[in-house]
């Protein structure tokens, strides 16, 4: 380990001297003050965008999905590069709470929560996609999920789309629980701070009578322990099965055995994005930066900048296999990507996901906020590319050059791309209203002076 690494890792949580009470006043301070008008501005702005989206649903259902762009050859396009792309931003807070967990990241405690919510609701507005692409989707339980229907419609099991039904559903349910479980003690401590009659009565709800007695912490510490040892093999599994809905085709472009770990990969690589995307701004409205410090932003730009390697080694082995492979179909659909119709998309995603994020490996921008802020932004917007290249570039172009077409999107496809950020905006601004962004009994646990014989997984 260089110089550089052991003071980053000896580096303190915190950037002043806390105790207990400041920890419980920085944190619960969103959730017990009235609503300011900055955060009444970015609601309305979140839920007009919101409100495109149920209307582009409503259209899409009433009307069906020819009100989408989607064409022949190019049956898939915004619909499952949206679905894909949202299943990846949900990777990130499986990843910060389960696998550091175990490997005993302390840092880990400043975020973890606020990745965990982010789980959730990039989960949910993945679901919502296969869902809409169906065309009938009042019919997505008989032909989705494996019981006796009257319709005569049974599952295939073999299908990889079917087992993305398990996968997800699993990763929600699961995620859940455990961001639940997290926000128990905290709970406690938000409604025996709880002025009103009625958040006191619903945070007890909610707590579900946690006395933080040293039996339920002894219960607490074994159910979270199991729980991040059963959601750590989710990470590795749900986007490897996303990934089977294009390896085990035909189509030339997708049938390869990389695309399980090139998945992961990238899916590791834009949720940590979109967590320091949305976590930078926390810090500053919320005014937690002596808690997420700078420390905490260079150690996720150290995470990214792996994953930028490892996405770009995929690309690069894309090229490469296709090239020594020998088929021409293979070399076409390469060759196509790179310098075809689609170029630009291509070269956009390869500068936002393997040039610009190399800038991080300065250690001026790796610890500031503000010269961080733009390439994590651009992170984000590579990684739709790079889906929306995986789909469309390799579709729009197949066997018989007579079906050949463009793809080009309507404001139906627009409305619910925007309209999902909207949906996924307005719930984290409403999780940073009402409860908890940041683990309270996690950060005592690490902050100077806290007992070490205390909760065994915080220390």
């Amino acid at each position: 380990m260089s110089q550089s690494e052991q003071t980053l890792a000896s580096a303190p949580l915190f950037l002043t001297e806390v105790d207990a009470r400041s920890i419980d006043d920085a944190v619960f301070a969103p959730s017990e003050s009235f609503p300011t008008r900055r955060f009444w501005l970015a609601i309305s702005f979140t839920g007009s965008l919101t409100a495109v989206l149920f209307y582009s649903i409503y259209q899409t259902v009433v009307m069906g999905i020819g009100t989408w762009g989607n064409n022949n050859p190019v049956g898939w396009a915004w619909g499952i590069t949206n679905f894909v792309f949202w299943i990846g931003i949900g990777h990130a807070g499986t990843l910060i709470s389960a696998i550091l967990f175990l490997f005993r990241q302390r840092w880990r405690t400043a975020i973890a929560r606020f990745a965990e919510a982010m789980t959730i609701f990039a989960v949910l507005c993945a679901a919502m996609f296969p869902v809409l692409h169906t065309g009938r989707p009042w019919l997505a339980m008989f032909w989705l999920f494996p019981y006796p229907n009257d319709q005569m419609v049974y599952q295939n099991f073999r299908s990889p789309l079917e087992w993305d039904v398990f996968a997800v559903s699993t990763y929600l349910l699961v995620s859940l629980m455990f961001w639940y479980l997290g926000l128990i003690p905290d709970l406690a401590t938000a409604r025996d701070r709880a002025r009103h009659p009625v958040r006191k009565v619903v945070y007890g709800v909610l707590s579900l009578g946690w006395r933080g007695s040293a039996r339920a912490w002894h219960h607490y510490e074994k159910a979270y322990l199991l729980f991040a040892g059963l959601s750590t093999p989710l990470v590795l599994s749900v986007h490897s099965i996303v990934s089977f809905d294009f390896a085990v085709s035909v189509v030339p472009g997708w049938h390869t055995t990389i695309f399980p770990p090139y998945f992961v990969a990238g899916a590791v690589f834009s949720g940590f994005g979109m967590v320091a995307t949305l976590i930078i701004i926390m810090r500053k409205m919320f005014h937690l930066e002596h808690v997420i410090t700078e420390n905490h932003l260079e150690l996720m730009s150290k995470i990214t900048i792996a994953t930028s390697l490892m996405v770009g080694y995929a690309y690069g082995i894309e090229l490469f296999t296709a090239w020594y492979s020998g088929v021409v179909y293979e070399r076409f659909a390469f060759m196509n990507r790179a310098f075809g119709p689609y170029a630009w998309a291509y070269w956009t995603m390869v500068s936002c996901n393997v040039l610009i994020p190399q800038l991080l490996w300065i250690r001026k921008i790796r610890r500031s906020a503000l010269l961080m802020y733009p390439i994590v932004i651009l992170i984000n917007v590579g990684m739709w590319f790079e889906r929306f290249v995986i789909i469309v570039t390799s579709l729009h172009r197949d066997y018989l050059p007579a079906s050949w077409d463009y793809f080009t999107p309507t404001w139906v496809d627009v409305g619910l791309l925007v309209g999902s950020f909207g949906l996924f905006l307005t719930l984290m601004l409403l999780f940073c209203r009402f409860l908890p962004t940041v683990s309270v009994a996690e950060l005592k646990s690490v902050a100077p002076g806290a007992q070490p014989s205390r909760g065994g997984h915080h220390g």
